[in-house]
């Protein structure tokens, strides 16, 4: 992964897909396009050759093939001018995952509720053939005419890749069976969906229904970090993009980030940031000129 050194405008929010799902055939195709796409759906790259980047909220990833990329609905994404993608494309929402078993949720935590961990995964050489017959198998289950149950039978496909993409990074598949680390993904799954209205780290302790210290205890041995960072860096990577890709004023960016006023934004975005709102979008703006 490298830092982004471009910008591109404007921003659209993705459309919607029937019955939120859709599986498409990438054969040699160039990807054209100036404008930045914020997802509704959480996606999929198979990537068997390629060239070009693919920008991820401001990330940049190399494109080269025998890979996989996950992209998290709520991520903005785009592709560098004349970027080239042989392999596939999925893309599902969540009424869509609630078909598949739910013996299979945990997969998705693990590989959707912390994204940017799991960003990129490199195919093994011995293993894209295997990815690559399940990919086909749902293009054309998906291409074929319609029947009773077929939305049952593409989520039953969904999952085994899931599984399978899980499987191909081994700290990814250890993450399954401990109750501590499902906790964990549990916390992040919530602070995904509730930044907008609590930063408070008692409110989600409160819904896991652990103490505070548990919950502070759980995070630290599984990241590193304590709740309270957790969630402020959700806030901060929501705060960056909407400074990077709208033109919201930024008090109207605090008071959607649940804050009393863009004063206390201002001040918990320079302390985690070095810049203020203002001067990290003019920045911003000045790099992609």
């Amino acid at each position: 992964m490298e830092q982004s050194n471009t910008i591109s405008l404007p921003v659209t929010v993705e459309k919607d897909i029937k019955d939120s799902f859709s599986v498409n055939l990438l054969n040699n195709q160039t990807l054209d396009s100036p404008i930045s796409i914020r997802l509704k759906y959480n996606r999929i790259f198979l990537i068997k050759d390629g060239s070009g980047i693919l920008y991820i909220d401001g990330a940049a990833y190399p494109v080269s093939g025998s890979e996989i990329f996950l992209l998290a609905k709520e991520q903005i994404f785009s592709f560098s001018k004349h970027s080239t993608l042989s392999g596939y494309e999925l893309c599902f929402g969540d009424c869509f995952w609630e078909k598949t078993p739910a013996s299979v949720n945990n997969c998705k935590a693990v590989l959707f509720n912390n994204t940017a961990d799991n960003q990129h995964i490199p195919v093994p050489f011995s293993g894209y053939q295997n990815m690559d017959m399940l990919f086909n198998t749902l293009f054309l289950e998906h291409e074929s005419e319609d029947y009773i149950n077929k939305t049952d039978a593409m989520a039953a496909y969904l999952k085994v890749i899931m599984i399978k993409t899980a499987n191909l990074n081994a700290s990814l598949t250890k993450a399954y069976d401990n109750f501590e680390k499902q906790i964990y993904r549990q916390f992040l799954g919530l602070v995904q969906k509730q930044f907008h209205t609590t930063h408070d780290v008692s409110d989600f302790a409160s819904q896991l229904n652990i103490s505070t210290r548990k919950l502070s205890e759980i995070c630290k041995r599984n990241s590193n970090k304590g709740p309270k960072d957790i969630i402020s860096l959700q806030v901060i990577t929501e705060a960056k993009r909407a400074l990077q890709f709208s033109t919201k004023p930024v008090k109207e960016i605090a008071f959607e980030l649940n804050f009393n006023s863009p004063e206390q934004f201002s001040h918990f975005f320079k302390k985690y940031t070095n810049f203020s709102p203002h001067l990290y979008r003019l920045d911003f703006v000045k790099i992609g000129m």
